[in-house]
């Protein structure tokens, strides 16, 4: 049984590799589109559905008869303040309008995550769990000079609200209620609980 992560995400990759998970990573090709009508918390499950999806038809398709225990994981973060969704910043000037809005406030940090398997069944293709989680972060009051410095060391470009709690962004966080890893981009205990029922422990 091989684990598939199906994210580009150096950052989950990290995660997974600091649990010391035997796992390969093949990128998904699903565009994001945080603009769907729907509850924050339902977008991400199933964009992390979607990502996960993707890469276990090209996976199984390329793979021998044996991958049939094989396991996708896909997951999809945003960041949440005033109903408002938040992605990966376009540009500078986009970074610049997302940490302003998060600046001395308390935002919400939503992954959805889903695991994905070949079926035994005929009637479905995919056996899939999801789940999405939920961390409250409040930053502390930023500076236009502070948030144009930061922004030059490149960091929030590929960051859902343009920041990394496990990077230089963490300088901005006053406070955090709930899971950590979350925020960082995969929640690892509910990542674990999910996969214990495709028949995979990490422990």
């Amino acid at each position: 049984m091989t684990l598939v992560l199906a994210s580009a995400s150096p950052r989950r990759k990290a995660l997974l590799e600091q649990i010391g998970a035997d796992f390969v990573v093949r990128v998904s090709q699903v565009i994001e589109d945080n603009d769907q009508q729907l509850l924050p918390q339902k977008l991400v499950v199933l964009q992390a559905r979607q990502k996960a999806e993707a890469v276990a038809h090209e996976w199984f398709n390329e793979s021998a008869a044996n991958a049939r225990q094989d396991v996708v994981i896909g997951a999809d973060t945003i960041v949440v303040v005033d109903g408002q969704v938040y992605g990966k910043p376009r540009d500078g000037q986009d970074a610049f309008r997302m940490l302003t809005k998060l600046s001395g406030r308390s935002h919400q940090v939503i992954t959805g995550v889903a695991v994905v398997k070949q079926s035994k069944s005929s009637c479905q293709k995919w056996t899939s769990f999801t789940a999405s989680v939920m961390t409250n972060v409040t930053f502390c009051h930023l500076r236009p000079e502070t948030i144009q410095s930061y922004i030059a060391t490149g960091e929030p470009f590929d960051k859902a609200g343009a920041y990394a709690i496990q990077g230089k962004g963490i300088l901005f966080v006053e406070k955090i209620s709930g899971d950590y890893t979350n925020v960082v981009g995969l929640p690892l205990t509910t990542l674990a609980t999910l996969l214990t029922k495709v028949g995979v422990k990490l422990l």
